[in-house]
């Protein structure tokens, strides 16, 4: 596969996600390195989508750990069952917030983020990564968003 993805111009997010998958799904088929697969995901979200920022934290011990992003500087670790993502991780769900000032416990690492997406990465019944992603607008995030990257992480 080339590693320049391919989307059509003025597509809807729907439209960019289905046409997105796809290539994930083969840049990331056979690559055994999930760290490598995260950093090409994030990218791949962040160009076509252009949020704010794109990562993944991964779960080493008892907190997640910054992992591959794309975006400017962030948090480095984060407690179990703390902001969006330790409760994520916690309640191993998928968390949309539309406004993080209302979002108790959200951990600003940027004064941009406005809203915001977590989705935990699941392995046999256990949480190990979620991917983050933040938005500088308000209500960023729909069930489209939600299905998608679901639909993502499960490359993982």
């Amino acid at each position: 596969m080339s590693e320049e993805l391919i989307i059509t111009e003025g597509a809807t997010r729907e439209e960019i996600y289905k046409s997105l998958f796809p290539q994930l799904k083969a840049l990331t088929e056979g690559e055994q390195d999930q760290i490598a697969n995260m950093a090409n995901i994030a990218a791949a979200i962040k160009e076509y989508i252009d949020f704010f920022w794109v990562g993944f934290y991964r779960v080493v011990g008892d907190k997640l750990l910054l992992g591959p992003f794309q975006g400017p500087v962030a948090c480095t670790t984060i407690a179990f069952g703390k902001g969006v993502c330790g409760s994520a991780w916690k309640e191993k769900k998928t968390i949309i917030v539309p406004n993080v000032d209302e979002f108790p416990g959200h951990i600003a690492c940027s004064s941009k983020s406005r809203s915001e997406i977590v989705v935990p990465v699941i392995k046999n019944n256990k949480v190990i990564a979620v991917l983050d992603i933040d938005s500088d607008e308000l209500n960023s995030f729909s069930d489209i968003d939600a299905y998608w990257l679901q639909k993502i992480n499960s490359l993982l």
